[in-house]
């Protein structure tokens, strides 16, 4: 350090954490900060009063955030300080570490406030000179304990997300709302602040939706990322690495370190001796790969077909050739996936079989919804054709509209789960088929595996193998749904969603109703797809074209008008059976009633 007079030292150490940080580095005879260490103190002293940090693992982030609680502390001794973590553990180490440092280094004496009639434990203790206020100067909790009474002008949440407590949705919309309380805590002053500091476990993490609630992000990786891997990091990578790549060029520093605490030997040793993911999620802070072998289930594996509501293709050629691309369809997926048309669709169409079932996933009135689906299973395929959400549960307008649905497809089977209402739903549906005249036959299922399970098992397999083809208009349906809930909630209960972020994790998701309808209906079909869609599509083909012959050969007249006539015939042979029925309806004479022929009149 160059050699400053005392006062002057001081004064700068009052302005300038950066100097304060190297004063006390210099005290713990570690080296001068490095560059990422000083990008985090430029950050925590002039972020602003909502900010992350995310930085990669070791870089000491803790340490210097540590330090920014002392300078906080130096500068005003009334400062009111809360440490929070996912272990009280860690929080507790956090507060041990200041506790130490004022009591060790003699430039802080001045704060020590150690003695037996002093607030000065591990996990609450108050400064010297600090005025009399129930809440202490520093004090450490977990993220799960009591914090209600608690006052403070600093909130540093150091590491509240970790895999056991955000490994679902339920558990992470859990720790959010523990987070809110941090709102109410903190005190209502234009210098209050709350300082993130963690690294993102998935890409539904904690951290990301703080970012839609105005918690700037600074990103810190090991490494600079290729120019492929930039947009994972959409635009929070620190200013002073945006400055790096647009001087220097994201393919030439692609790969090297961004930082002088570990050498691009040391990140190789690391890399070697932990997964792959698991570097890139905690040291280049990007959770993409992880994501991928967490959550198996993609959009680009599905094709997207605007179908026909008479023919059928009888082949679809998968490809995510960028040109297949959909772009007017939002995906809701993770980074990078998107919706995709098929690369080429056969030129044998047939019609759609009698093999349409309609799948119900019924529930009660609230939050959950009854989903439905129309699909079909031709040539080894399975087609998504229609998809509803009802929110009234199972009353009569439902129930009739799910029957309605299935009619207008030509659905033969209505598989129900029975797991809701034992058996109540299909009774019910039975009835109104029959008040409703359509023949129909129904099916219940019920499930003994774990949900998550049993529908990644049902769709991975068809989904990986693009067997499952959706409709466009079932796209834009589930998009359009539920327009009256508020935003995070309406992109929960679209299929879209359920389906990307489907996990093997108890709990996985929120809402799953339109993907366990899905997983149900493929999963009755699953004994079908053992054929090849080509070879099948072939013996189709050939099936009707013998059956072709064959009338042509025993109703050669009827096969002449079907031919000429096509679906016109169809239209013809309505209206003459509806005059016919009109002749043969009797004629009401004699002493009919005025009142009956007046009620009876143009029928």
């Amino acid at each position: 350090m160059n050699p400053i007079s005392a006062e002057h030292l001081q004064t700068k150490m009052l302005t300038d954490f950066s100097t304060f940080l190297r004063v006390l580095w210099h005290h713990l005879h570690l080296p001068e900060p490095t560059r990422a260490q000083l990008a985090m103190a430029r950050y925590l002293q002039y972020g602003g009063p909502r900010i992350q940090l995310q930085m990669f693992r070791g870089v000491g982030k803790s340490w210097v955030t540590a330090a920014f609680v002392i300078w906080t502390l130096y500068c005003d001794v009334n400062k009111k300080v809360l440490v929070v973590s996912a272990s009280k553990q860690r929080a507790d180490d956090f507060s041990l570490f200041v506790q130490r440092c004022i009591m060790d280094f003699p430039f802080l004496k001045h704060l020590d406030n150690s003695g037996k009639d002093n607030r000065w434990s591990r996990v609450s203790f108050d400064v010297k000179g600090a005025e009399p206020a129930q809440s202490p100067s520093v004090k450490s909790v977990g993220i799960t304990s009591a914090m209600v009474g608690s006052r403070a002008d600093l909130i540093v949440p150091d590491d509240i997300e970790s895999p056991e407590n955000s490994a679902s949705d339920i558990q992470r919309e859990k720790l959010l709302q523990r987070t809110s309380e941090f709102e109410s805590i903190l005190t209502p002053l234009p210098t209050s602040r709350i300082i993130y500091l963690g690294t993102p476990q998935t890409i539904f993490s904690v951290y990301t939706k703080l970012e839609l609630r105005g918690y700037r992000a600074m990103v810190w990786p090991s490494r600079y990322p290729s120019e492929e891997n930039l947009p994972s990091y959409e635009g929070r990578l620190a200013e002073e690495l945006e400055s790096d790549i647009r001087e220097s060029g994201a393919t030439a520093l692609a790969g090297t370190p961004t930082d002088t605490r570990f050498s691009d030997a040391l990140l190789r040793e690391k890399e070697s001796t932990t997964s792959k993911a698991n570097f890139q999620l905690q040291f280049q802070l990007d959770t993409t790969m992880s994501d991928m072998l967490r959550y198996p289930l993609r959009l680009g594996d599905i094709p997207v077909v605007s179908l026909d509501p008479r023919k059928a293709p009888g082949t679809v050629i998968w490809s995510q050739d960028p040109t297949n691309r959909i772009s007017d369809l939002e995906a809701i997926s993770l980074p990078g996936d998107h919706w995709y048309r098929p690369a080429r669709l056969g030129d044998d169409w047939h019609d759609w079989p009698a093999d349409t079932i309609i799948s119900v996933d019924p529930s009660g009135r609230g939050k959950d919804e009854t989903a439905v689906g129309i699909l079909s299973q031709l040539a080894g395929n399975i087609y998504l054709r229609a998809m509803r959400g009802f929110q009234d549960g199972y009353s009569d307008e439902t129930l009739t509209a799910i029957l309605k649905l299935g009619r207008q497809f030509g659905a033969t089977m209505c598989l129900v789960e029975s797991n809701f209402g034992d058996g109540t739903v299909i009774a019910l549906l039975q009835k109104h088929a029959r008040e409703l005249q359509i023949p129909m036959t129904f099916e219940e299922t019920r499930a003994f595996v774990r949900k998550e399970e049993r529908l990644l098992d049902s769709l991975e397999p068809v989904t990986t193998q693009h067997r499952l083809v959706i409709c466009r208009s079932v796209i834009e349906y589930d998009l359009q749904s539920n327009q009256d809930l508020p935003l995070e909630e309406r992109l929960q209960k679209t299929l879209a969603y359920q389906l990307t972020r489907l996990c093997r994790d108890k709990g996985a998701l929120k809402h799953d109703d339109r993907a366990d309808m899905l997983a149900q209906g493929v999963a009755y079909f699953t004994d079908r797809l053992n054929v090849s869609q080509f070879e099948e599509s072939k013996r189709i083909s050939h099936d009707a074209y013998a059956a072709m012959l064959e009338r042509a050969e025993t109703a050669g007249s009827l096969f002449a008008d079907e031919l000429v006539l096509g679906d016109a015939r169809e239209a013809l042979q309505t209206l003459a059976e509806q005059a016919q029925r009109t002749q043969a309806r009797p004629v009401m004479r004699g002493n009919v009633s005025a009142q009956v022929r007046k009620a009876t009149r143009g029928y």
